[in-house]
């Protein structure tokens, strides 16, 4: 058993994804972002144009296996019901290969979705185009879009908050703060903000 937990440990290890000097390509701040479809657990196709009244998203890229994703999930919860209400939904998009880890496959989404309550879309982006246009990277990395006219705009990237261990012990909230100022017709004050996560699981 020790054995099994110790290689555990070193596979979690290499699978998670510190981004202390990641610059990959995609979206940047100020980016337009093309419209997606996506299937959600509920069996609906999810779009932005679907949301009628929003003023813009939190856009999360996330799954079920990965830890950090994991100690963010109720988070994530938290911040769809105190923004949606507001214009700023939450959409969470599962970028990952089920081939490659099954425990992101669309049936366990939908198991996850329906044990936790989730009040927001969980879709799969089983092409995982949508993850390459944004220029995601790791589970769960983040991104607040503002509506600009007919446009949807990218106002913030990276990570949810300072402390992924424990919620109480965050004392910095980026997606919440970058929210905020949107709402008040501000720019946020750290449009960016490097996270760390489980890398995603990327088609061979």
């Amino acid at each position: 058993m020790k054995a099994q937990n110790i290689l555990k440990g070193v596979t979690l290890l290499f699978s998670l994804l510190i981004l202390s000097s990641f610059s990959g390509g995609g979206y940047k701040v100020g980016d337009k972002v093309e419209d997606f479809k996506l299937e959600g657990v509920d069996g609906s196709m999810v779009s932005m144009a679907g949301f009628k009244e929003a003023k813009g998203f939190i856009i999360v890229f996330t799954c079920n296996h990965c830890p950090y994703a994991k100690m963010y999930e109720d988070r994530i919860m938290q911040l769809d019901e105190k923004y949606a209400a507001l214009g700023y939904p939450v959409i969470a998009i599962n970028p990952n290969d089920p081939e490659r880890q099954p425990e992101d496959s669309f049936a366990n989404m939908k198991a996850r979705a329906e044990e936790k309550g989730y009040s927001f879309p969980y879709v799969m982006d089983r092409s995982q185009d949508v993850a390459r246009r944004f220029g995601a990277a790791y589970t769960p990395h983040t991104f607040v879009l503002k509506k600009e006219g007919s446009d949807y705009k990218v106002a913030y990237i990276g990570a949810i908050d300072d402390n992924y261990r424990d919620a109480e012990s965050a004392k910095k909230f980026y997606v919440e703060s970058a929210v905020d100022a949107l709402l008040e017709n501000k720019a946020p004050a750290e449009p960016t903000v490097k996270g760390v996560g489980c890398s995603i699981k990327w088609k061979s």
